[in-house]
């Protein structure tokens, strides 16, 4: 069972941008990315948003597939910057790696 954490928007906007809210999960950033078929950034950033820590950390080393090309911050509606928010993540996770 994934235990939600609705505070951890809070705690990620400590490890860079504060966009998860601007997200409203459109798919638009899935539609664009070159790893189509992952449903990779909306799935991370659904998760950023629901606080499922564990999730994050679970799926960790997928962070690391990302290209950071930029297309799903250009294509994005809400300006929510996508590729901001996986750096964010990875940020959480590496030191969440580093503190176990």
């Amino acid at each position: 069972m994934t235990i939600v954490e609705p505070r951890f928007q809070e705690e990620l906007k400590g490890y860079g941008r504060d966009a998860v809210t601007k997200c409203f999960n459109c798919g638009t950033c899935s539609a664009i990315c070159p790893l189509l078929g992952e449903h990779f950034p909306r799935q991370m950033i659904r998760y950023a948003q629901i606080g499922a820590k564990e999730r994050i950390l679970a799926s960790g080393a997928d962070l690391w597939r990302c290209l950071h090309c930029g297309l799903c911050t250009q294509s994005c509606p809400r300006g929510a910057k996508p590729g901001e928010l996986i750096l964010s993540l990875k940020r959480y996770v590496v030191a969440s790696w580093r503190r176990a």
